[in-house]
């Protein structure tokens, strides 16, 4: 790709001799998964899946149609009775098998992850452990899960609350994290009991392929129907289905807009997992290395490519100097290349080229509007779609770097002068997914935190997730909530049931 001007100092490093992350007979079918066996799609409408670290084309999907999905919500109307009839103990046996499987693939998941994402392969394995952690969990929470008491709430009538399946669920995942975020609505979809079409990003489908391939023989057919293709095209056609009862979605904020409009006129439920554009607020009395060593993870993880990234910092004036010399310190050492360059590969390539040239859009508008580069600032040499990680400073209030979702290795730095000038800089953004407070004041920490308009604070960390949380965010980052007993909630319905047995 074309080199950027600027102070951009990191390189990337190659794999010249290793073997390729993957061989042909690694590669899922690459085909539609409709009522437990793949499909042909149209041979003449085939989408190319790219590897972003060498920009070849590695596999080959077909482009779903509305009668595509079609087929496939069929398979799941015709599923949903039988799986969501099932006791809670048999569907957690079904999930506990699936992660047996998952585990046991480990490995050439991860390959395949990072072969397609151009992930290193520390998030590669981390995506895949807990997709497996997540299945474990819904395994368990869903034999636990609590309503209201059965009692009499009107004199001689008996309440009974029920929880029940909602039927079939339209699923539309992101390339950002294909499997993880395949996991977080597949497994509590089929704990609770519900059946599920799903649509993964077309630019990487792979591992949702496969997921489907290794656990064909352990989900009855049409509990699980995977459909490629085009969101205009196959989200849309999930998101409009008479037949579809939710439609979830983790995605652009165009996209969940998108979703939304479409599912407005049959009025079925909606979940969504939008962007967000994380403020990390950093008081003067913040342990300054700590929030430094941080960031070089949770600001640059999977290249940036994250929702809850720590993208934004609002620092004390008073310690800004001190922070931005410790901050670049730790970018500047950060290590970029191929996941087959090595195991201490940090930061990988955008995913595609078009979400390549939107982030060094970003970054040259960004300098255009006098934002200075303290490192990184532009793209790198050679194949692939490699951006230098990047902190921008001397950023002022309102600035478009600072105000929307990049999604990419880069961080902005403001500051600001009190507390209340921090919250309210730090809420002024259309998104509210996540955010993180530093400080060594505990009164201070509790306070803040509760003013922030974000779904999840952390509190002198950042990007710290658990199965047992919520994940989810608030305004513009969309509703619904993944992982946790919250997340089955969403995905099942309650019905009050009330006998009369007055005498």
């Amino acid at each position: 790709m074309t080199t950027s001007t600027g102070p951009t100092t990191a390189t990337v490093r190659r794999a010249a001799d290793a073997p390729p992350l993957i061989t042909t007979a690694d590669l899922p079918p690459a085909r539609h998964f409709v009522d437990g066996k793949f499909l042909d799609g149209s041979p003449e409408r085939l989408i190319d899946v790219v590897d972003p670290s060498t920009e070849n084309v590695i596999a080959q999907v077909p482009e779903g149609t509305a009668e595509d999905v079609d087929r496939a919500v069929a398979a799941a109307v015709e599923a949903k009775d039988q799986w969501g009839r099932l006791v809670p103990k048999a569907r957690s046996e079904v999930l506990h098998a699936i992660a047996d499987r998952v585990a046991e693939n480990a490995e050439l998941l991860a390959r395949l992850e990072s072969a397609n994402t151009g992930k290193p392969f520390a998030v590669s394995r981390d995506d895949i452990g807990m997709t497996v952690d997540t299945f474990r969990f819904m395994a368990g929470a869903v034999r636990a899960t609590t309503s209201l008491a059965a009692g009499d709430y009107a004199e001689d009538h008996l309440s009974v609350i029920l929880r029940e399946p909602l039927g079939v669920i339209g699923v539309v995942t992101p390339w950002n994290y294909p499997l993880l975020m395949a996991a977080w609505k597949i497994a509590p979809i089929l704990a609770a009991g519900n059946t599920l079409v799903l649509k993964p990003s077309e630019q990487t489908p792979l591992t949702t392929l496969k997921f489907a391939e290794l656990v064909a023989d352990l989900l009855p057919p049409g509990v699980l129907n995977v459909v490629n293709g085009y969101g205009p095209v196959v989200g849309a056609r999930l998101a409009e289905h008479p037949d579809v009862n939710m439609i979830a979605l983790t995605g652009s904020v165009p996209s969940g807009r998108a979703v939304a409009r479409a599912a407005a006129d049959s009025l079925k439920r909606v979940h969504l997992e939008l962007g967000g554009k994380a403020p990390v607020v950093i008081f003067q009395d913040a342990d300054l290395a700590a929030a430094a060593s941080s960031l070089r993870v949770a600001s640059f993880w999977n290249s940036g490519q994250e929702c809850g990234a720590a993208c934004r910092v609002l620092v004390h004036e008073s310690v800004a100097e001190q922070f931005v010399e410790q901050l670049v310190g730790e970018v500047g050492a950060l290590v970029v290349g191929e996941p087959s360059a090595g195991d201490d590969v940090e930061v990988g390539p955008m995913v595609s080229k078009a979400h390549f040239e939107r982030v060094t859009g970003y970054l040259a508008r960004a300098k255009s509007e006098g934002l200075r580069v303290a490192v990184g600032g532009g793209a790198l040499d050679g194949p692939g779609y490699f951006v230098a990680p990047t902190v921008l400073v001397d950023v002022p209030e309102g600035a478009e770097a600072a105000r929307e979702e990049i999604f990419g290795p880069v961080v902005t730095v403001e500051t600001f002068s009190d507390e209340d000038e921090a919250v309210r800089r730090a809420n002024d953004v259309p998104l509210g997914l996540s955010a993180s407070v530093w400080t060594e004041n505990a009164r201070r920490s509790h306070d803040v935190a509760a003013r922030l308009d974000f779904g999840t604070v952390w509190v002198n960390s950042h990007l710290v997730l658990a199965g047992e949380v919520p994940w989810g965010g608030f305004k513009g980052s969309g509703y619904g909530r993944d992982l946790s007993i919250y997340a089955l909630d969403d995905y099942s319905r309650t019905k009050h049931v009330m006998h009369n047995h007055g005498r």
